[in-house]
C-alpha cells in the first residue's frame, strides 16, 4: 500500500469499532498508516455460543481485514469460502439461520477451544492474529461477556437473531444490555492511552460504539485523548444496518445531532456526510459514503489532516 512519507506511517491510531463501517474507514487508513500502528477495540457484545463454537463476528471482520481475506462484498465471513458444513448441518435437520463457511467456521472452533481451555478473549484473538498473519491489535472491548439482546414480540433474542433470522423485520420494543459487570481490559485501555488519536468509526451507535463505551474506564480515558467521531448517518437513515430503528427504541432522533450529543463528554471533531442536512455544531463535512476503497483512502487523509492539525 502507499504510505505517506512524512512520517505519518508512525503515527499511533486507535479506533473503536463495531463490525462494517468502521471497518470500511480502517481499510483507508491502511493507505496511510502501518497496521503495526494501529490497534482497534472491537464490540464483542453480538458474541454468541453457537453450534458448539464461539462466534465473534466484529472481531473476525477486523481480523480478516487485516489479513487480507475478508470478504468485502458482503463485509463479513472469508473472501472464497465454502459452506459445505453448514450445509450438510442443513441436511441433517439442524435450525441453521447464521451461514458460516467452512473457514470462518474453523476460526470460531479454534477460538472455543481456547474459551473452554481457559484462555481470555483478548488471549485467543492475539493468537489467532497472529496466526493469520495480523500486524495490528486487534483487541476485544472486555473479556467479560456482555450481550445486546433484543425485547420484541418474539420476545428477548439475542441481537444475532434479530437481525439474521429475523432480518431485523421485528418491532424494537427495548434494548436490553447484559453487562455482569464488564470492565475495559487493561490492553484496550493502554491502546487509548498510547493513541496520537482515537477514532470512534461510523458503526452503529446503540450496538457497536456504546457498548464499548459502557465497558467501565473507556469513557475516562477517552476525555483525556484528542477523539474523532465519524457519523453513521445521512440524514435520518444510517449508511447500512438498523442504526434508525435502534436509535428510535433509546428514544432518539436516528441522525447525527443525536449521534453527536451521544460522544459528546469526549469528542473533539466530529464528522458528517457532505450530503448530510442534519446541522451539527462545528461539524467538518467529508464523503462518508464509503463505496470504495478510494473514498475510504480520501476520507482518512481527511482525519489524518485533522490530527495533524491538532499536534
Amino acid at each position: 500500500m502507499n504510505k505517506c512519507n512524512d512520517n505519518l506511517s508512525s503515527m499511533k491510531i486507535c479506533f473503536l469499532s463495531g463490525g462494517t463501517g468502521t471497518p470500511k474507514l480502517i481499510r483507508g487508513f491502511r493507505n496511510h498508516v502501518d497496521d503495526e500502528n494501529i490497534s482497534v477495540i472491537v464490540n464483542t457484545a453480538e458474541d454468541m455460543w453457537i453450534y458448539g463454537s464461539h462466534l465473534s463476528p466484529d472481531i473476525d471482520t477486523v481480523m480478516y481485514l487485516f489479513a487480507g481475506i475478508l470478504n468485502t462484498d458482503l463485509w463479513w465471513g472469508i473472501k472464497g469460502d465454502t459452506t459445505v458444513t453448514n450445509d450438510y448441518l442443513k441436511d441433517l435437520g439442524e435450525d441453521i439461520y447464521l451461514t458460516l463457511g467452512d473457514r470462518d467456521r474453523a476460526v470460531n472452533i479454534a477460538r472455543g477451544r481456547m474459551l473452554n481451555e481457559g484462555y481470555s478473549l483478548t488471549k485467543s484473538t492475539e493468537i489467532l492474529s497472529k496466526k493469520l498473519g495480523v500486524k495490528a491489535k486487534v483487541l476485544p472491548m472486555t473479556d467479560s461477556e456482555v450481550t445486546t439482546y433484543i425485547k420484541s414480540e418474539e420476545g428477548l433474542i439475542h441481537f444475532q437473531e434479530f437481525w439474521v433470522r429475523h432480518k431485523g423485520k421485528v418491532k424494537i420494543e427495548e434494548v436490553v444490555r447484559d453487562y455482569s459487570g464488564a470492565s475495559a481490559t487493561t490492553e484496550a485501555l493502554d491502546s487509548i492511552k498510547n493513541a496520537d488519536a482515537v477514532i470512534l468509526g461510523p458503526s452503529n451507535p446503540v450496538t457497536s460504539i456504546s457498548p464499548i463505551l459502557e465497558c467501565a474506564g473507556i469513557r475516562e480515558a477517552l476525555v483525556n485523548k484528542f477523539v474523532i467521531a465519524v457519523s453513521p448517518f445521512i440524514g435520518d437513515a444510517p449508511i447500512s444496518g438498523p442504526a434508525k430503528e435502534l436509535m428510535e427504541a433509546w428514544g432518539l432522533a436516528p441522525d447525527s445531532a443525536a449521534t453527536s450529543a451521544l460522544y459528546k463528554e469526549f469528542t473533539d471533531v466530529f464528522v458528517q456526510d457532505i450530503r448530510d442536512e442534519i446541522p451539527v455544531e462545528k461539524s467538518r463535512r467529508f464523503d462518508t459514503l464509503m463505496l470504495n476503497e478510494e473514498i475510504s483512502r480520501e476520507l482518512a487523509g481527511s482525519l489524518i489532516e485533522i490530527i495533524r492539525e491538532k499536534k
